[in-house]
């Protein structure tokens, strides 16, 4: 016999339960509460009730690829393994060839976006920028560039003299499609200045967030856990974004990013479990009644966990990636090279008892005619709105 919903959430869950299955919004005392219960998996069901409603047993993935552009960086943030720094990783940025030649590497992939990030490089001129993004729309046409966190924005429009928003509409012009979430990762002006001081402060975020809503640029929206932030200051942040949402109407996903402290300085603190990640992603699906997707980002969460994550709130696998370097490095943990070809992205998703569908950056369906013939550039791609569910 089947356990009752009552009997899953429990009786501290309960009222919160009866709000969700009747679409209210959840208060900041309950996402507290959520974070401080014992109680998981009732956090899980409730957030998979969220998930089904809007997107029944979909999940979405993109092909994508990653490029960070320069490891050269003058933030200095405590929990980043990724910048040069005296007994490495070694420095480097990359020319406009270096990009295009990384691009032809995949030559072969029928990727749809290319997502680019990198640390903040006072070298870099204005026009570097907008090269960049130009040469990623001629080696591959037809892609999305989702690129520069609300930190590189910033520098763009210093470097080049100009506003936030005459940067923005600059790169727009270049073929900047869409921002990522980074860049704040926890909205809390402790956090802030103990391990990022150098970096925009919450306000400043918003700010950048508000100008590309004005400009009609979509937007991610990300959240780093497993520091030194508190339960109180994780849904606090989730308020925040909720908040900007609603005022905005521009961001498309939320990823919960799991820190990993390896070859950062906070080494000492432990690495990231299964269930912190699962609350994580449960609980933002249940605090973000404003956002359409909450993805699980598996190479920070690992395939299994990732999974698992598709029955706590996650509806979103991400995609493909190839070279990813911002967490994870040559050696010891692992090789620059980190991608899932599309059939083990496939076969993920469906060993979870999920159904794949594919993605632009955009969240339009993409239905492919893999059946091309010899010489074709690639399959024919369709792209369909994803309905509501």
């Amino acid at each position: 016999m089947a356990l009752s919903p009552e009997r899953i959430v429990g009786p501290d869950l309960l009222d919160i339960a009866e709000k969700v299955v009747a679409g209210e919004r959840l208060s900041f005392e309950e996402g507290l509460r959520l974070y401080k219960t014992p109680n998981l998996t009732g956090v899980g069901y409730l957030a998979n009730l969220v998930r089904e409603r809007r997107h029944g047993a979909k999940t979405y993935y993109v092909r994508n690829q990653h490029i960070n552009y320069t490891n050269i960086c003058n933030k200095f943030c405590k929990f980043c393994s990724f910048y040069a720094k005296k007994g490495g990783p070694a420095p480097y940025e990359m020319s406009l060839e270096e990009v295009r030649r990384r691009l032809d590497w995949h030559k072969d992939i029928a990727l749809t976006e290319v997502h680019m990030v990198a640390g903040i490089n006072p070298r870099l001129k204005y026009e570097y920028y907008m090269d960049l993004v130009r040469t990623v729309k001629e080696a591959r046409p037809g892609v999305h560039v989702k690129a520069f966190t609300a930190v590189e924005i910033v520098q763009i429009a210093q470097v080049g003299k100009v506003s936030i928003e005459q940067a923005l509409a600059d790169l727009i012009e270049a073929g900047l499609d869409s921002l990522p979430g980074g860049g704040i990762e926890i909205l809390s002006p402790r956090v802030h200045q103990e391990l990022f001081g150098k970096k925009l402060n919450g306000e400043e975020w918003k700010d950048v967030a508000r100008a590309a809503a004005k400009l009609g640029l979509k937007q991610y929206a990300t959240m780093l856990y497993g520091h030194i932030e508190t339960d109180e200051e994780r849904v606090d942040h989730l308020v925040q974004l909720r908040e900007l949402q609603d005022e905005t109407g521009h961001f498309l996903t939320m990823t919960p990013l799991s820190f990993h402290p390896e070859k950062t300085e906070l080494e000492h603190i432990a690495p990231p479990t299964a269930d912190c990640d699962l609350r994580n992603i449960a609980v933002s699906r249940l605090m973000l009644d404003n956002f359409d997707h909450i993805k699980s980002f598996w190479i920070m969460n690992t395939v299994p966990v990732t999974q698992a994550a598709l029955w706590y709130g996650a509806d979103d696998a991400d995609g493909l990636v190839h070279e990813y370097e911002i967490t994870y490095k040559d050696g010891e943990f692992g090789n620059k090279s980190q991608l899932l070809t599309h059939e083990g992205m496939v076969r993920m998703i469906e060993e979870a008892g999920r159904i794949p569908i594919e993605r632009d950056s955009l969240y339009h369906e993409i239905v492919r005619d893999e059946h091309v013939s010899p010489g074709s550039k690639g399959p024919r791609l369709t792209a369909i709105p994803v309905a509501r569910a």
